[in-house]
């Protein structure tokens, strides 16, 4: 079977263009890139047509960092449903972070969470492991074994390393496997019991406040950290603008530092919560409009290097509770992608970096497959309708958690196809590809 991609403008985040070409995909691989009218199939091919006519056709987007719960909590998530949240967002490649019940922190659970990802046998899924055992920050985890048996990271994202000399060691351990350290930026002790943001808002609900330094402190600690390994860190879920500034001064000095922001952190502020609504209760908080400014800004000067969701079901046993009591965290695979094409509107980036910042990036800090599109390459692609507008709405999610504080909201931008290893895992009612 020859399937052609025709018709669409392709975009190619790395030499940052969008040009008209059509794509000829055999044995899960791209065999050819063309100028449109330029493929000629014999009368007796097995064909099948993809019209792309008026959309665009880009990488398969890369999201490093979700959590889709299995094993343990899979009444929220289970990687076969969150592997249909992320075709349907457009993805083709998650990863997964270790916050799991048992956490990932060694070979077994790693096993297990790729096995379930071969059964679910839609976009490729990628183990993130733990720093340390038990995400306690007190004993580091066997990083050779865990890469050994898949990992291509390690972290212990949803907490931070509390204890810096064990830090320090990790990011040392790390280069001799050359894993990549995913660093969660947060002072327990500044955030203490804090629900949202400090601020006006906090003040006017009489909540307790997380404040902005809880993050930049930890960032400021894991950049000098950087500096002083030689080593790279990567800072996930950027939310303010202090941190920004932080980044941006480390990059200048040529410290290896790399960057994460989510779509919530420069699509809303902490005026979201007004109404007590846990939706949009997550950690990092909402910040103020200025943060959202400084991340939109981080963005368009490249000081943030990916766009990643921060994927976090949960059910409404952790949701629908007393606000200062809800869990923190919301769903984002399906609505990354227009809430990233909105900020291309508005200029802060044109369609290229965006694109970039939502599959290339990832997949070089991770240093895995995907994120470009290039003859004798696999296949893993994702057919945008920049102009379809639609309303979110709950049912129409494909994650088993609604925690998002989207519904409701009209948006302009829709993965209408999803392709991994030249499969097609994800088909939208507005293309139907037809074959000859």
């Amino acid at each position: 079977m020859i399937t052609w991609i025709k018709g669409g403008e392709v975009v190619d985040p790395r030499l940052g263009t969008k040009k008209p070409q059509d794509i000829v995909i055999q044995k899960g691989r791209i065999e050819k890139i063309l100028p449109p009218g330029n493929f000629n199939p014999t009368s007796d091919a097995d064909l099948n047509i993809i019209d792309a006519s008026g959309m665009v056709v880009t990488p398969g987007l890369i999201d490093m960092h979700v959590h889709f719960r299995e094993p343990g909590e899979e009444y929220k998530e289970t990687i076969a449903t969150g592997s249909q949240a992320a075709a349907a967002g457009g993805f083709t490649a998650v990863a997964c972070m270790p916050n799991t019940h048992p956490i990932n922190d060694s070979r077994s659970v790693t096993e297990f969470i790729l096995e379930r990802a071969r059964k679910a046998n839609l976009v490729r899924v990628y183990p993130v492991a733990a720093i340390s055992k038990g995400l306690k920050s007190e004993v580091l985890t066997e990083f050779g074994d865990l890469k050994q048996a898949g990992a291509v990271a390690v972290s212990d994202d949803g907490r931070p390393v509390t204890n810096s000399e064990l830090m320090r060691r990790a990011i040392e351990y790390a280069r001799f496997f050359h894993l990549p350290v995913i660093s969660h930026c947060e002072d327990l002790d500044l955030s203490n019991k804090g629900v949202i943001h400090e601020g006006t808002i906090s003040t006017r609900l009489g909540l307790q406040g997380i404040p902005a330094a809880s993050e930049e402190i930890m960032v400021v600690r894991d950049i000098l950290l950087a500096k002083l390994t030689g080593y790279p860190v990567h800072i996930t879920h950027v939310s303010t603008e202090g941190s920004v500034r932080f980044i941006k001064r480390a990059k200048e000095e040529g410290i290896p530092v790399t960057a994460e922001t989510a779509p919530h952190y420069f699509s809303l502020d902490h005026t979201a919560v007004i109404d007590f609504d846990s939706n949009a209760k997550m950690y990092p908080p909402l910040r103020e409009p200025k943060d959202v400014e400084g991340i939109k800004r981080g963005l368009s000067q490249g000081v943030i290097d990916v766009i990643a969701t921060d994927h976090a079901p949960h059910s409404p046993l952790e949701k629908d509770v007393e606000f200062d009591k809800a869990a923190f965290g919301i769903i984002g695979l399906e609505t990354a992608l227009p809430l990233t094409l909105a900020l291309v509107k508005e200029g802060v980036m044109d369609l290229p970096t965006a694109i970039a910042r939502l599959s290339y990036n990832s997949a070089s800090i991770l240093k895995i497959k995907g994120g470009i599109i290039e003859e004798g390459k696999e296949a893993d692609l994702t057919i945008i309708d920049l102009n379809n507008e639609y309303l979110v709405e709950k049912e129409s999610f494909k994650s088993k958690s609604h925690n998002s504080p989207f519904i409701g909201s009209r948006m302009k931008g829709k993965a209408i196809l999803t392709m991994v290893g030249g499969r097609i895992v994800w088909e939208c009612d507005e293309l139907n590809p037809g074959s000859r």
